[in-house]
């Protein structure tokens, strides 16, 4: 069987978001790496992935030369609707703190990070089999695999980053004794659905009701996608159109009148999600990044921000560890990363448990959520800490 031997600075495992913007820096800073992935190209971009975009992974993605097309294809939002009581409320992003956010789907950018690799002359092995991460000890991690053609490969790095997610090969090399985890699961998920229908909303809707929670969100003038909270268990395919939209107008519906448009479901899913974090986030050569390395809820728009996150610390931190030839400097990435990680983790914990009906709640529980509801919107003080959490939090400067 055909082999190939070789090296490189950086070797990367994964090719989502995280290893392909963590790819694209090291190369503007004259570093090489190689990065694989088990799925195809066009796997992933056939996966359906929402995004948010804080303000500075927008800035990220176009100060960096990765592309400019989200700001032509992206939708600015410069607020979204808390909507509680049969009423909407406003939380202006623009007014409270200055910034919005960019609805742009997580496949967009990937499709950009990966048409900017292909355009420098990245190498990034998509659709590859059978990959381990080996030595993670040693001065010479590796990474084996078998390409899409066949060819069995052992590639040969400095420094290797586990980039390839919840449930890929990098964090499970780390012996058990070595990491801890910190988790929490959810009594509930969302069931997702892509709609052909015109826009319900200018702006993401955020719902609490007594039947559960629901986000209007946008996709397209003609494509929506919306969210309800439902059992885990549930069987998405046991749904029709007609019992979906029924249950959407039921957790919206208020005395303002406010509804939806309704159309097609072309997609429907049960979207399973928790808490959790990796630490350290460096073992050896190797460092974890993106979902690898923690996940949080959906409701507080955080995982895709925090994958490039990582990305730009780690590459900063790379970059200086090899122009000092002093390792120890890796040292300093998973505290760095996971200041931000934690407090994403409150907002998206806060956010997630403020709007969703838990399972047993009482009628106190129900008042007290509310008045959490009204005390955020009532405050300016309160707007502002849920614009400021939404938008995103600039890196600190490193001391």
């Amino acid at each position: 069987m055909p082999q190939v031997l070789t090296r490189t600075t950086v070797g990367i495992v994964g090719a989502g978001p995280a290893g392909l913007m963590l790819s694209h820096l090291l190369a503007r800073a004259g570093i090489d790496s190689l990065v694989v992935d088990h799925r195809t190209r066009a796997g992933i971009e056939a996966t359906n992935r929402a995004g948010i975009l804080e303000a500075d992974s927008v800035r990220l993605l176009t100060g960096t030369g990765v592309s400019d097309r989200v700001c032509r294809d992206g939708q600015p939002h410069a607020g979204i609707e808390l909507r509680f009581g049969g009423e909407s409320h406003r939380v202006d992003f623009q007014r409270l703190v200055g910034e919005s956010v960019c609805l742009y789907p997580q496949t967009d950018v990937f499709a950009d990070l990966a048409d900017a690799r292909e355009r420098d002359g990245g190498r990034v092995h998509f659709g590859v089999s059978g990959t381990r991460v080996v030595d993670l000890a040693s001065t010479r991690p590796g990474i084996l695999f078998t390409d899409a053609d066949g060819v069995v490969w052992e590639v040969r790095c400095d420094i290797l980053v586990g980039a390839d997610g919840a449930h890929g090969v990098c964090r499970s090399a780390v012996p058990e004794t070595a990491r801890r985890h910190f988790f929490r699961t959810y009594p509930f998920a969302w069931f997702g659905v892509l709609v052909e229908a015109p826009r319900s909303a200018a702006e993401l809707v955020y719902t609490y009701s007594e039947r559960g929670f629901a986000l209007i969100s946008q996709r397209t003038e003609s494509v929506q996608r919306m969210y309800f909270q439902c059992d885990p268990d549930e069987d998405a395919a046991a749904w029709s159109d007609d019992r979906i939209w029924a249950e959407l107008q039921a957790r919206v519906r208020g005395a303002d009148g406010f509804s939806l448009r309704e159309g097609p479901v072309t997609d429907r899913s049960v979207l399973r999600f928790r808490s959790f974090v990796c630490e350290p986030m460096r073992y050896g050569a190797m460092l974890l990044a993106g979902d690898a390395a923690h996940a949080v809820p959906p409701t507080g728009a955080k995982g895709l921000n925090l994958a490039l996150a990582d990305a730009r610390v780690l590459a900063e931190v790379v970059e200086t560890a090899l122009a000092k030839r002093d390792f120890a400097v890796l040292d300093e990435y998973g505290p760095r990363a996971l200041r931000r990680v934690w407090r994403a983790q409150h907002f998206s914990y806060w956010m997630t448990t403020m709007l969703h009906r838990l399972p047993g709640s009482t009628d106190f529980d129900v008042r007290r959520q509310l008045g959490e509801l009204a005390a955020v919107v009532g405050s300016s003080a309160g707007s502002a800490y849920l614009a400021e959490g939404y938008t995103g939090w600039p890196e600190p400067r490193r001391r």
